[in-house]
């Protein structure tokens, strides 16, 4: 792809999250990478350009999700896409196809099953031919959960310690989830609703598996139960992207031919505390989930949430995203009875600043570092997840940007 116009090409630049990664891409990459800004609307992607630090000279390119042709000129154009356009199952599948048949590498921040799986059923096996790496869920969904298994299970099997076991990710943060982010679970919940086939498909445990009758028997069920954990002390209630992190770091495994262990079983949790008020911000958070989901299903009540729920290109300003922070723990016990975790943590709101940093670290990495980064074996390319795309070429840029990310033994 050296003949290729751009290095990295910004889909979606005039939106919340994208505006954010184009800022963090115009403040911390190598003068020489190549990058271009894209939209519909050229006069506003130049605006947002013209207000960045040391874009001046980037290029705008205009490209439509409903225009195939323009489409495709981006994909052959650059080396590397970043899109932001969602929700996915919407705007994106046309835009990973013309990557796909281009070989040029994808990278988004979906949290949405269906979409994926329609990616993966549709585009892996071109993009295994072209060389194209698409990787989906490249920011707070799903990097914390990915990566944080990916360092577990290295470091479990660098000490020789057997392999993973149970595995909890128990998330503590502060800030919110972007308007994106609304309006993809709002259209995946009517997909759902309406279709009793792809609810099967997102109510799957390994919906994203490459290979799903080789999936070992006995993970846990997704549940909104609240628990006290003796693990770490602490009440946890229900996290609200557990449900599609799971999926990614599943598919993460089986990619890997299963290298966390066939008796790996993994779930995600929400720390709320110790005592008392652990227990009830617990409670409070399982029926505001629970709520919150039960009236975005009645159509009367829907406009009301949707007029109190952040819209796609709404965010906190700046000093909230700076307050924001989130902070994974994964504890396990290995087949051998040791006790170890990993954390990925960051400061910065977890789905607006500390999302910009790892879907523009993330686009630097296979721009800057392609070769290093992982590929599964006997893959070309392909539907890929961060942890088998990118790997510990990601855990470096990000420790570099300040995330703290490491394993040991408890």
């Amino acid at each position: 792809m050296s003949n290729r116009d751009y290095d990295i090409v910004l889909f979606g630049a005039t939106g919340f999250v994208g505006k954010l990664t184009a800022d963090h891409l115009a403040r911390q990459a190598p003068d020489d990478v190549r990058i271009a800004l894209a939209g519909r609307d050229r006069a506003k992607v130049e605006a947002i350009r013209d207000a960045l630090p040391n874009a001046a000279d980037w290029p705008v390119v205009v490209a439509d999700s409903f225009d195939a042709s323009s489409l495709r000129e981006l994909a052959e154009s650059a080396r590397v896409v970043i899109s932001t356009v969602g929700p996915y199952a919407k705007y994106g599948l046309p835009l990973v196809e013309a990557c796909a048949t281009a070989g040029t590498d994808y990278l988004d921040l979906t949290g949405e099953v269906l979409f994926v799986r329609e990616s993966i059923d549709r585009f892996q096996e071109l993009a295994d031919s072209t060389g194209a790496r698409i990787v989906h869920s490249c920011g707070f969904d799903s990097i914390p959960s990915d990566l944080g298994a990916f360092v577990l299970a290295e470091k479990v099997h660098a000490d020789g310690a057997g392999d993973l076991g149970d595995t909890t990710l128990y998330m503590a943060m502060k800030g919110g989830f972007s308007g994106g982010t609304i309006a993809s679970a709002l259209n995946q919940l009517d997909e759902v609703r309406s279709d009793k086939d792809r609810r099967r498909i997102a109510t799957d445990k390994f919906a994203l598996s490459p290979a799903r009758d080789q999936e070992p028997s006995g993970e846990w069920r997704d549940s909104a139960a609240v628990r006290e954990s003796d693990e770490i002390g602490a009440w946890s209630g229900p996290f609200v992207m557990a449900t599609f992190n799971t999926r990614i770091v599943r598919r993460s495994n089986a990619l890997l031919q299963h290298a966390y262990g066939r008796s790996f079983r993994y779930r995600e949790v929400q720390r709320t505390g110790r005592g008392l008020h652990g227990r009830l911000t617990a409670y409070a958070l399982a029926g505001a989930l629970g709520a919150g989901f039960g009236a975005m299903s009645v159509p009367l009540l829907r406009p009301l949430v949707e007029r109190v729920l952040p819209s796609p290109g709404d965010g906190p300003d700046e000093k909230t995203r700076d307050a924001g922070y989130f902070r994974a723990t994964l504890r396990t016990t290995t087949t051998t009875g040791t006790a170890y975790q990993s954390v990925v943590a960051a400061q910065g709101d977890p789905g607006y600043k500390a999302t910009a940093v790892m879907l523009g670290e993330s686009a630097l990495s296979l721009a800057l570092s392609r070769d290093e980064c992982p590929l599964p074996d006997g893959l070309g390319g392909g539907v890929l997840t961060p942890a088998t795309a990118l790997g510990n070429v990601l855990v470096e840029r990000l420790r570099a940007q300040g995330f703290d990310i490491e394993a040991t033994v408890v």
